[in-house]
């Protein structure tokens, strides 16, 4: 167990990534609000994670069995600090253990939860807010297996219909659709325009905007040379293409490249109606920031995470203080670019990791089996960044289960019994 007094916070021996052991006295809790009326500077979706039955064959390969009260509480608690949840996203471990039949009962329970949530007027920052604006969630083609998928037309033409029927479900709940990038059409579209033409009939079939989501192959190897090219200029302008052939159904476009100069220039040739909702999980502060013209609107991980301070930093720009936001932003930097380092794929076990230290899961496991994702010193450099970013928000709380976790890998805390 770690150490503390009734004046002190805790102290524990933690692994470094070299093999060490050193002692770390937390800092405690920042100082973060929840707003009293709604966030209008920016418009912004946290990416919420899905939390499994505790009890469940929660490895690779199963069916995903949700524990449904804690993964929409974790959702109430976004939507508490006036963020809006971006679902159904990779985040949620879409393609990485969440299986389509899970999926879908999740965007449809999300979806009414919101309702519920518009109708009872519970949150103050949520005031005017339709459902639209509380929850996004993402239509692919994961009821696909891309393999068995085979070229030429036959394979777009069942891509096509893939994506159109998720676009239903997504539609009837009442959510905003994100079309999610598609392993399947990757493997069987030959060109910009097969690209094109797929996107095109999405888009034609939403009866109401919707987000379009570039992720990049950091994210998901399987997606590389997406929208016909592995050139990032040349599939920009690809993506531009269709953009502006088809402005009136586009709300905004959600990027994840982890390149700032890239969102900065496509910001600049989005047409004026589109926004940009940054994906970019290392570089948010200075993008959402802006450059005293243009800023980005945010579809984050990262902000399922920090959502205390994330909220609080748009509080602040809704008041005019954008310094202040700006460097609640910036605290929390270091804790993004570590949780979504290399392999970036395994940052939901970060996120995860997060939600249990902060009491929002009873346990800390994933579907899938990704609570396996990281090292035990990635981890602990995750609970130090966390605790110096403010994000520990009951640090004995938070300090008890880091101590549980460490005792499983054979690290004694000092006072405990070998």
């Amino acid at each position: 167990m770690s150490t503390t007094t009734a004046t002190s916070l805790p102290t524990l021996t933690l692994p470094s990534a070299y093999g060490t052991l050193s002692e770390y006295t937390m800092y405690g809790p920042g100082q973060f609000t929840r707003p009293s009326a709604p966030i209008t500077s920016r418009h912004v979706y946290a990416a919420a994670h899905v939390i499994p039955l505790m009890t469940a064959d929660n490895t690779p390969g199963a069916d995903a069995e949700l524990d449904w009260n804690a993964t929409l509480a974790y959702r109430h608690e976004l939507w508490s600090y006036g963020l809006g949840v971006a679902d159904a996203m990779d985040t949620a471990q879409r393609g990485m253990g969440l299986d389509y039949a899970a999926t879908c009962e999740l965007i449809r329970r999300s979806a009414a939860e919101a309702a519920d949530v518009v109708s009872s007027g519970k949150y103050p920052a949520l005031a005017g807010k339709t459902v639209r604006d509380l929850v996004s969630c993402g239509a692919g083609t994961d009821q696909l297996d891309p393999a068995a998928v085979s070229a030429g037309p036959e394979g777009l033409a069942a891509v096509t219909a893939a994506y159109l029927e998720m676009l239903d479900v997504v539609e009837s709940s009442g959510a905003k659709i994100i079309i999610m990038c598609s392993r399947a059409l990757t493997k069987v579209a030959r060109n910009a325009e097969d690209y094109l033409d797929v996107y095109s009939q999405l888009l034609d079939a939403a009866k109401q905007p919707v987000i379009l989501h570039w992720l990049g192959p950091m994210f998901d190897p399987a997606l590389a040379g997406y929208w016909g090219s592995d050139d990032v200029a040349t599939a920009t302008g690809t993506f531009l293409r269709l953009i502006e052939k088809h402005a009136d159904k586009v709300d905004g476009v959600k990027v994840s490249l982890l390149d700032a100069e890239h969102e900065t220039q496509l910001r600049s040739a989005l047409p004026e109606s589109v926004r940009l909702y940054t994906g970019d999980d290392f570089n948010y502060p200075e993008l959402i920031h802006g450059d005293g013209e243009l800023h980005s609107d945010a579809l984050l991980g990262i902000f399922a995470a920090i959502y205390p301070a994330a909220s609080t930093a748009l509080q602040a720009y809704d008041a005019g203080e954008a310094d202040r936001g700006r460097a609640i932003l910036d605290s929390t930097r270091e804790l993004g670019k570590h949780i979504f380092s290399a392999p970036t794929l395994y940052y939901k076990t970060g996120i995860a990791f997060l939600a249990w230290l902060n009491g929002h899961q009873s346990g800390f496991q994933m579907v899938g089996g990704l609570h396996s994702g990281r090292s035990v010193a990635h981890l602990a450099h995750t609970f130090v960044l966390a605790d110096k970013a403010g994000l520990l928000l009951d640090p004995q709380l938070a300090a008890e289960r880091m101590t549980q976790l460490l005792a499983v890998y054979g690290i004694e805390q000092k006072g405990a019994r070998a």
